[in-house]
């Protein structure tokens, strides 16, 4: 396994549970590459109608984890999304009842999100939403795999017979097969091996801002109304409600020099303090703090994943993945077991496909 991101720690978790031997490779602290951050939306909504089903298992799978690990990992406050694009998306959550999504009405807006200025245009509730506690998370995963974690960096890897064999700067290994979940790193070990990932590399920027007071709820947020001078916002709480993390869906193309334009960056978390001014009066302007995180997007669609295989070799690459990590784990540890990548998740299936 190379990448201890969320999505890495949970392929990992299910082989262990699989009986299988681990080892997992990473070369800073497990969490701190395209896992960062203190919290994560969670949701049912998307516009390939096969992620809400994923979703919906996915949610199970989080329920499951809270228990196994010992801490809620999703908190109970739900998510509230704004626009059009919110209701088109409706009838497909309505199709699993268990989610309870519905649509409502300005009145129910402002019970749900205090902080929010005054709106009135379309909205949906989806009360098995949340933010995920990203920290708890990854701290808790990777606690349960401590002893398989190898903190060094893997420089290349090779097929060898009918395995695969790891090279580090001071560790050579060979292993039955290899999974590759390192973000951005993960075009450049596949092409080291001869799979060719369609990856467009990004950068993005998400920013903090605490309540003015303390708030007994806070969900989620996706706003694509443009009621208030932007489209594509997102928001997701601190797991003690103590921070509202949120950013424009915006990112900074990379290149192919893989340059990242540091002014660019800065006008999009310029942004997000602007949005907050207009659209979250119950917030403080001021930021509390700041992540920037790599983008890894398929040709598809904003929420495109896959899992790409060259014999004992399997590569994952997508972007906003972390909500559906229990299940992406599941699926390359089913990839690894039966040396096969199961439907929808080849490339050929392109899983989160926007419809466009």
């Amino acid at each position: 396994m190379i990448g201890a991101g969320i999505i890495g720690l949970s392929t990992a978790y299910q082989l262990v549970e699989q009986g299988m031997t681990v080892t997992v490779y990473e070369t800073g602290t497990p969490g701190f590459g395209q896992s960062a951050g203190q919290s994560r939306i969670f949701r049912h909504a998307h516009d390939d109608p096969r992620l809400v089903e994923l979703a919906v298992r996915a949610r199970a799978h989080w329920r499951r984890w809270s228990d196994e690990l010992g801490a809620p990992l999703i908190s109970q406050d739900g998510g509230l999304a704004l626009g059009d694009v919110a209701v088109k998306r409706l009838p497909a959550m309505q199709a699993f009842p268990e989610i309870g999504a519905r649509q409502i009405d300005s009145d129910d807006v402002h019970a749900l999100l205090g902080v929010l200025a005054d709106y009135d245009g379309p909205a949906v509730f989806d009360p098995s939403a949340g933010s995920i506690h990203t920290r708890t998370a990854i701290e808790l995963l990777s606690r349960s795999l401590a002893p398989n974690l190898v903190n060094e960096q893997v420089i290349s890897l090779a097929k060898v017979g009918d395995g695969v064999q790891v090279r580090c700067p001071t560790v050579v290994s060979d292993h039955g097969a290899a999974v590759i979940c390192a973000g951005r790193g993960t075009v450049r070990l596949a092409a080291g091996v001869g799979m060719d990932l369609p990856v467009e590399i990004g950068a993005h920027v998400r920013v903090s801002f605490a309540p003015r007071l303390p708030q007994g709820r806070l969900p989620t947020l996706q706003d694509g109304s443009g009621a208030f001078g932007f489209t594509g916002v997102y928001a997701a709480a601190y797991p003690d409600r103590s921070g509202y993390g949120l950013g424009l869906a915006d990112s900074v193309d990379a290149g192919t020099a893989g340059a990242i334009d540091a002014q660019a960056l800065a006008a999009y978390a310029d942004g997000a303090i602007e949005y907050v001014t207009r659209a979250l009066p119950g917030l403080d302007p001021d930021p509390i703090g700041i992540v920037h995180c790599w983008v890894t997007t398929l040709p598809w669609g904003d929420d495109g994943v896959a899992i790409w295989q060259d014999g004992p070799v399997f590569a994952l690459a997508g972007h906003n993945l972390f909500k559906h990590a229990p299940i992406l784990g599941e699926a390359l540890a089913s990839s690894v077991d039966v040396g096969a990548v199961p439907t929808p998740f080849t490339p050929d299936d392109r899983l989160g496909s926007s419809g466009d």
